[in-house]
């Protein structure tokens, strides 16, 4: 075991080395997924003029979770999850590369980008389920919390500087040649995850040969933790709720820019309307750890999600890109602030054996289904209606998720909670 293990230094993050390596894979590669989610609806956008096929760009960022999610859980909680992660990322650098490649070759087809986010997607799985148990075994339980604001507080920074330098550089770079700079990421993400020298899994004794019976009871297992804990059963509703609004306000955001606000596709305007969102990710990030030393994560998701069904209808309802821009920015604090406490909190109640399995299933139910819903709802309502009435139906689910939260076990969650944080303290 390597001296980055001792007491001393697992105390403080910043002295951690092997959690200084995959915080660095992370924000590397997430650098390069912010370039894409930028990227490739524009692309769309540009190849085919359709917000209908824009929107599908967002529907395949989630739609693997609901597909595969369940099994890329149980496998990853078999696997070992430093070797699922690297082979993820070294899979995509070939995936995604092959969009600019055929750009530069003028082979490039509307089917070729899609399918491309597909199995970019799908891939992504796999490294997310991995993931979801190796950070808590890398950091240990007691400092999960700390970690995912690491993580999510430069990603918030990066989700508010890369999207304002993407739009800038499609105003003389067409879109697929901008993700080659994402295959590179992944490629480097991969060699960084590499580098890591704690184990980022348990050892696995008597487990049962890998056949489909077998692999489903894996997955039964994950699934009714999921559903019998009253905590992380509401969390991922509520989740689910308020994904299917950020969904439709994401598949819809480039003809929004296009038609409604009127700033184009490409450009400081659009970028910046773009990027004002990791403005409220990095305060979310920075709220969080002090949140949670207060109150208890089902406390802080509660005081939340209301404030983002609020921000996420004046967003919609903006007559101009200045004060879209105000509204996203508190919505990006609400709705992350959800996001961050909820993972952390189902990290932190999650068995270790069961990690991989119960949140992929959560992020299944809550991204997957929620997103994929969201955003096919988007495309369909954009179509039958016009961009702006579609996006405002739908980030009004977040009103659904907030009277949900407020109803559900949540409550009774954080009351108990909060009585168990007095006790220790008295």
């Amino acid at each position: 075991m390597s001296s980055d293990s001792s007491t001393g230094d697992r105390g403080r993050l910043r002295n951690d080395g092997d959690f200084r390596l995959y915080w660095a894979a992370r924000i590397v590669s997430l650098t390069g997924s912010l370039i894409t989610v930028v990227a490739m609806p524009v692309l769309v956008y540009t190849l085919t003029g359709s917000p209908a096929l824009t929107a599908l760009t967002t529907t395949l960022d989630a739609l693997p979770y609901l597909l595969i999610g369940l099994f890329a859980g149980a496998l990853s909680d078999r696997w070992n999850r430093k070797r699922v992660m690297v082979a993820a990322d070294l899979a995509n650098v070939v995936v995604i590369g092959s969009v600019p490649v055929a750009h530069w070759l003028d082979v490039l087809t509307v089917p070729h980008v899609l399918i491309a986010g597909l199995l970019a997607q799908s891939l992504f799985t796999f490294f997310d389920g991995a993931n979801f148990g190796a950070l808590p075994v890398l950091v240990g339980r007691e400092r999960v919390g700390e970690a995912n604001a690491a993580i999510w507080g430069v990603g918030g920074v990066l989700d508010l500087v890369v999207p304002a330098a993407v739009g800038l550089a499609l105003a003389v770079a067409h879109p697929s040649t901008l993700l080659a700079v994402d295959a590179l990421s992944f490629l480097v993400s991969a060699l960084l995850i590499r580098m890591v020298r704690r184990a980022l899994s348990t050892v696995r004794a008597n487990l049962a040969p890998l056949r489909p019976s077998v692999v489903f009871k894996d997955i039964r297992e994950g699934v009714t933790f999921l559903w019998r804990h009253p905590g992380v059963r509401s969390n991922t509703i509520v989740g689910a709720l308020q994904s299917a609004g950020g969904a439709g306000f994401v598949a819809l955001f480039v003809p929004w820019a296009d038609q409604v606000l009127h700033i184009g596709t490409s450009g400081w305007r659009f970028g910046l309307v773009f990027a004002v969102w990791g403005i409220g990710g990095v305060a979310a990030s920075a709220l969080t750890p002090v949140l949670l030393r207060r109150y208890p994560a089902a406390r802080v998701t509660l005081g939340a999600i209301p404030v983002s069904a609020v921000a996420g209808l004046a967003t919609a309802l903006a007559p101009s890109w200045v004060l879209a821009s105000v509204g996203m920015v508190v919505w990006g604090v609400a709705y992350q602030l959800v996001l961050i406490t909820s993972l952390t909190y189902r990290m932190q109640v999650t068995p270790e054996h069961l990690l991989g399995r119960v949140n992929t299933a959560g992020r299944m139910m809550s991204w997957g289904l929620g997103w994929t819903v969201g955003s096919v709802a988007g495309g369909v309502l954009a179509t039958a209606f016009s961009v702006r009435p579609a996006m405002v139906g739908l980030v009004c689910v977040g009103f659904v998720g907030a009277a949900y939260a407020w109803l559900s076990p949540l409550r009774r969650v954080a009351a108990e909670d909060a009585l168990t944080r007095a006790g220790r303290t008295a």
